[in-house]
């Protein structure tokens, strides 16, 4: 039969959103009081994919790189702490309003997306120009400068189609609280909007009762917070989000070489995990934060276009010399090699867990149509890696009769201690297996009468539905090893 696969330009983004609530991976938040905006909760299978995918990247960073450790660090932080890493001061979006839509967006954006029409119309100087233009108006904080640029290129808001704007100003981003019994004695604090800060002022706490040498690496992953104006397109830009973030500890004038080597290294991961490389693309900053002397984004391909899933940063100096500075404390190392006390400089690499999990949501969302003329008929299914798969087996028996529920309970109780499995005995095996194709579960095992027999089972594979009698003696060696995280991590 011939398969017609939909290419992701042509899958709706809002038949993805919905196949995520309808199907337990993602559902807003607080929904029963009409929900809160830019705020989600990871469903029963969401959660399984997002533990899948972060478990990977762990491993990726600490077990496969001897000089790479983990750290766990707070979300509240000394509020001085801010005050050095520069959010207190400069951690705004350039934002401007629409007087007639009344709809506010990040002005940035805006040209930005003007550009890539530009380019997509095959006008890559002219797109080029713009970005630029922009860039070196946002590096003197030249906010007028940009309402004109948005004005002359005639950028209109998407909801009135009109280009009555007010002035772009900058809003920080920072959530604030309190923290203290009384109010009036009570010190502000921030909820962070990055990981790395937890990193850096760990930095000796870990060299020193690690025994590291430089170059070494701290990896974490946690929770980070934002009051994001334009909070959209579903779990890509939230107020609540997961970073998974690696910052690399070097000797100062190395920091190229090493900026190359883990840019290198991040795209093969997001290719190892599933990521067509076609989807994917490298983005080179043209305005750079004040901390950095290079960065890149790894952009993936959304159904809503090109974006950031991931940035490299070269960091230089500043956050170890700024922390110094800040809390009177020395944040250096003595490298026995050359015999010198430095403060290091850092490369990080940063991800977000919710982008990437909304990207490899994405990429496995399918749409195939087999058959043709009247027998024609469409099969949706979610095409995970089967290492990230929420569920990587279900268990069926063909009848609830006749000692098979017996028998697959047997198998199911073999397989639940090394793996995530399911056993359902509920409606047809037909209505059985598009269930498991809807949440990507990889491997389905049909328990028959003939199981009773010759002690095998059915395994039905998701992607091409072909079914492949195995012994179960043998079964839990095959799926072990078809669902390893071995087999992304050979692959870096």
């Amino acid at each position: 039969m011939e398969k017609k696969v939909a290419p992701i330009e042509n899958t709706t983004f809002k038949n993805i959103v919905s196949h995520a609530k309808e199907y337990g991976f993602v559902f807003p938040s607080s929904e029963i009081y009409d929900g809160l905006a830019a705020v989600y909760d990871y469903g029963q299978n969401g959660v399984e994919l997002k533990n899948n995918l972060k478990n990977v990247w762990w491993k990726a960073m600490t077990q496969l790189h001897e000089n790479v450790v983990g750290i766990d660090a707070a979300i509240f932080m000394h509020p001085t702490t801010w005050k050095a890493s520069g959010h207190v001061d400069g951690f705004s979006d350039p934002m401007i309003d629409n007087k007639d839509s009344k709809k506010r967006y990040r002005a940035d954006v805006l040209i930005e997306e003007h550009a890539a029409k530009y380019e997509a119309e095959g006008n890559l100087e002219k797109a080029t120009t713009l970005v630029q233009q922009m860039a070196r108006m946002l590096e003197k904080e030249d906010l007028k400068g940009v309402q004109e640029l948005i004005i002359s290129e005639k950028i209109t808001c998407p909801v009135s189609g009109t280009a009555n704007w007010t002035d772009v100003r900058q809003f920080n981003l920072m959530f604030s609280t309190q923290v203290g019994s009384v109010a009036e004695e009570s010190n502000t604090i921030y909820l962070r909007p990055e990981t790395a800060q937890g990193i850096f002022v760990n930095f000796l706490n870990v060299q020193k009762s690690g025994r590291m040498k430089i170059p070494f690496g701290i990896a974490q992953i946690g929770k980070a917070f934002r009051n994001e104006i334009v909070a959209r397109q579903f779990t890509f830009r939230m107020r609540e989000f997961e970073q998974m973030e690696m910052q690399f500890f070097i000797r100062p004038g190395e920091e190229k070489q090493w900026y190359e080597t883990w840019k290198n290294t991040r795209m093969k991961w997001h290719k190892a995990i599933g990521l067509p490389e076609r989807h994917l693309k490298f983005h080179d900053h043209e305005k750079l934060a004040h901390y950095a002397n290079a960065a890149v984004d790894i952009e993936y391909q959304f159904p809503f276009g090109f974006k950031e899933i991931e940035g490299i940063h070269s960091r230089t100096d500043f956050d170890l010399g700024s922390h110094e500075k800040y809390s009177k404390k020395k944040q250096q190392y003595f490298d026995t090699e050359i015999n010198k006390n430095y403060v290091p400089y850092v490369v990080e690499t940063s991800v977000g867990a919710d982008r990437v999990f909304l990207a490899i949501l994405c990429n496995a969302y399918t749409e195939e149509i087999t058959g043709e003329g009247e027998e024609q008929k469409q099969r949706t299914y979610l095409k995970f890696h089967p290492a990230l798969a929420p569920v990587k087996a279900a268990i069926l028996p063909i009848t609830k009769k006749d000692g098979l529920p017996e028998l697959a309970r047997t198998i199911f109780e073999d397989l639940r201690y090394d793996m995530n499995v399911v056993y359902e005995e509920r409606d047809s095996i037909g209505k059985r297996y598009t269930r498991q194709d809807l949440i990507g579960t990889p491997f389905c095992i049909a328990v028959d009468h003939d199981s009773l027999i010759d002690n095998c089972v059915t395994i039905r594979h998701r992607d091409t539905t072909i079914q492949e009698r195995v012994k179960i003696s043998d079964l839990k060696e095959i799926l072990t090893q078809a669902v390893s995280v071995k087999r992304i991590l050979e692959l870096l």
